[in-house]
């Protein structure tokens, strides 16, 4: 038997024959992400009429496995928005340092502190640009055959000032709502949300308060529902005033008792 480390966890070449490394070489072309290893689960945002709340729990999951806990989704951009990622990690990291260095760039250009009465950061990209540019960019890579395997919301206010929710998926696809989420969130959430927010003028009567307690128990009800999903997540509140980021939230009074009710498949005794 050969007991050397580099023959360790391979077929031994005298009973299975020599080690075929061919596969590791190959001429053919450049291959792209196909399938996201690790990914976060949903992001979900709502309209109110001063603003937009946003919230995406902490978990980064290795297939089906929880293992990254603490792995924050949420990214403010110029004080004026806030980008969700659902989807490949890898994929918004690149996205966050891309974003990072379109910031630095827009940061030289456009004053942060208030001038003449105007706004901070007037002038700069605000929510509704920064959700073209992204569906550019998302499009594109589609185009090239290597997408960047995330959906998207983006948070903010537009160039009048008014509440801005948009999506962008890996495709390019881009929409705008009162209320939008990501992954098991466009099933399980939205409903929640669309009872609050179904139009554009439901969410004109939302205050500040009434639409974060909405986005916590549509965060509290995936926790319950989404196999890869946590208890504890990040909400930001996008303002006239700026952006109010929290990013270690623990969902409060919960409730277990619904699943007394539920029966799974194969013979029940009720």
């Amino acid at each position: 038997m050969d007991h050397r480390p580099q023959a360790w966890g391979r077929p031994r070449d005298d009973v299975y024959g020599a080690y075929d490394h061919s596969y590791l070489h190959h001429s053919g072309p450049k291959t792209a992400t196909q399938s996201p290893v690790v990914t976060g689960t949903s992001v979900v945002g709502l309209k109110f009429k001063d603003g937009v709340v946003i919230a995406a729990d902490n978990l980064a999951s290795y297939g089906s496995l929880a293992r990254f806990t603490d792995v924050k989704r949420l990214r403010t951009f110029l004080n004026t928005s806030v980008v969700g990622f659902g989807g490949d990690v890898s994929d918004m990291q690149y996205l966050d340092r891309h974003l990072n260095e379109l910031a630095i760039d827009e940061a030289y250009e456009h004053d942060e502190e208030p001038t003449d009465g105007k706004a901070p950061g007037a002038g700069a990209l605000n929510a509704a640009n920064l959700h073209k540019y992204l569906q550019k960019l998302m499009y594109r890579r589609r185009n090239d055959f290597d997408p960047l395997w995330n959906q998207i919301l983006i948070a903010g206010l537009d160039s009048d000032s008014k509440p801005f929710l948009s999506s962008v998926d890996l495709r390019g696809t881009a929409f705008t709502a009162p209320s939008l989420a990501t992954g098991f969130g466009a099933m399980l959430a939205q409903p929640i949300m669309r009872r609050h927010a179904a139009t554009e003028e439901d969410a004109a009567k939302l205050t500040r308060e009434q639409a974060v307690e909405v986005v916590k128990e549509c965060m509290k009800v995936l926790f319950y529902r989404d196999a890869r999903s946590l208890d504890r997540y990040s909400i930001a509140v996008v303002t006239k005033d700026g952006i109010e980021l929290k990013e270690d939230e623990q969902l409060e009074r919960q409730s277990w008792a619904f699943a007394e009710r539920i029966r799974g498949y194969g013979t029940q005794t009720v």
